[in-house]
């Protein structure tokens, strides 16, 4: 059996899906962005009047989607430290690779879940960041 987890802190998700859903032991977290609560605002995201990029700062983008993913963690019983895996979307690995692995460190210097980033073409909102992540909770 599974159970549906919702943040009240994170920004609602962009489609028919749960913040997280915990099967077990294990909580698996959707597709985090770093989109802000209740505000089309997106840290680190400038856009033109058709909705373009043009301008982005992809440490922003990480400090913010580092804090969704963190209030996901804790609204549905677990916390950072119960990190087993994280699986990180760039959508420019060559330019924002060593700014995001930097930060990475920071956030993770005492808990280092497994990782893996990959670089994809876009993700469905105008960002450069997104987390898919494992944890245990009780």
């Amino acid at each position: 059996m599974s159970a549906v987890k919702h943040s009240s802190r994170a920004p609602a998700p962009v489609g028919l899906y749960p913040h997280a859903r915990k099967v077990g032991n294990l909580l698996f977290l959707s597709g985090v962005g770093p989109r802000k609560k209740d505000s089309k605002e997106i840290p680190g995201v400038t856009l033109d009047d058709n909705g373009n990029i043009v301008a982005y700062d992809i440490a922003e983008q990480c400090h913010s989607v580092f804090s969704n993913v963190r209030a996901i963690l804790e609204d549905a019983g677990s916390g950072w430290d119960r990190l087993v895996d994280v699986t990180v979307f760039l959508t420019n690995m060559k330019d924002d690779f060593k700014t995001y692995n930097k930060i990475y460190a920071e956030y993770f210097r005492d808990n280092q879940p497994c990782r893996t980033t990959v670089e994809v073409l876009s993700l469905p909102t105008p960002i450069g960041i997104e987390l898919k992540c494992i944890a245990t909770v009780d």
